[in-house]
């Protein structure tokens, strides 16, 4: 029986000195912020998602970016080792959160480092983006940790954004879709659906054909729509200015023995 356990992480009162690195920075409103992350986790249990908040870290700016922290497959946790040394503090919390669940957990160890927005799981499939935060080692240290586990592990380039899923995510069927400028080799991906909008790039599968999108994805949302989808908005405009997206919010736990 599949499992319906989303990890969150209430903001930092320091989100605003989060790291931008791609793209300009721009005044982030803390109170506007936790609005809006309350109400992405209203979004999640309202489809049927039990949110399991991590302890705050709150002297962490990012770390209510909790998918950096922790890459999933089945039942096994791969704890990552941030690439950017400021974040090396947040993986503690969440470390604690899956063993209270019940996951074997594993580490990225030096000098491998990992940002889990670079991971993007499609089936079997585990796509690593090869981007300034995820190195060869941690590719390779994940490749001994999955790949027994009966994952396939492909590494991919990443160079027009901060992570992978920056760049693409999958719907439910296995597409990937992502905004073509921002993509670096889309003929990586068996079956790639271009995006007209770059944060109609990202989406969460809830189940049940619903896809959580950001409301500053419009035209995306209608163009998914209109192949079947049903787009689950909400805004996160204060994240997206720290270049963080629908994804970077939660750590899907689909698979735990249940």
């Amino acid at each position: 029986m599949p499992s319906k356990k989303a990890l969150i992480r209430r903001p930092s009162p320091r989100l605003a000195d989060g790291l931008v690195t791609h793209i300009e920075r721009e005044k982030v409103d803390p109170d506007l912020a936790l609005e809006q992350w309350e109400a992405y986790g209203e979004a999640l249990r309202s489809h049927g998602w039990e949110t399991i908040e991590v302890d705050p870290a709150d002297d962490c700016p990012d770390s209510v970016f909790v998918e950096d922290t922790v890459v999933m497959y089945r039942n096994v946790a791969l704890i990552a080792r941030p690439g950017a040394e400021s974040r090396r503090d947040e993986t503690d919390g969440v470390e604690e959160a899956v063993a209270r669940l019940g996951c074997s957990v594993n580490w990225i160890w030096e000098p491998g480092t990992l940002d889990g927005g670079d991971v993007l799981k499609v089936d079997d499939t585990l796509y690593v983006g090869r981007s300034e935060r995820t190195n060869a080692a941690a590719v390779q240290q994940m490749r001994a940790v999955f790949e027994p586990l009966g994952a396939r592990v492909v590494s991919v380039p990443v160079t027009r954004v901060l992570h992978l899923k920056s760049a693409v995510t999958a719907l439910p069927d296995g597409t990937v879709i992502g905004h073509v400028p921002l993509v670096d080799k889309p003929a990586l991906f068996p079956r790639f659906l271009p995006v007209p909008e770059e944060s109609g790039s990202h989406v969460v599968v809830l189940g049940g054909g619903r896809l959580l999108m950001a409301a500053s994805a419009p035209r995306t949302a209608e163009l998914l729509a209109d192949l079947g989808h049903e787009p689950v908005v909400v805004d996160i405009s204060e994240f997206e200015k720290l270049e963080g997206c629908v994804t970077c919010l939660s750590v899907r736990m689909r698979e735990l023995y249940v």
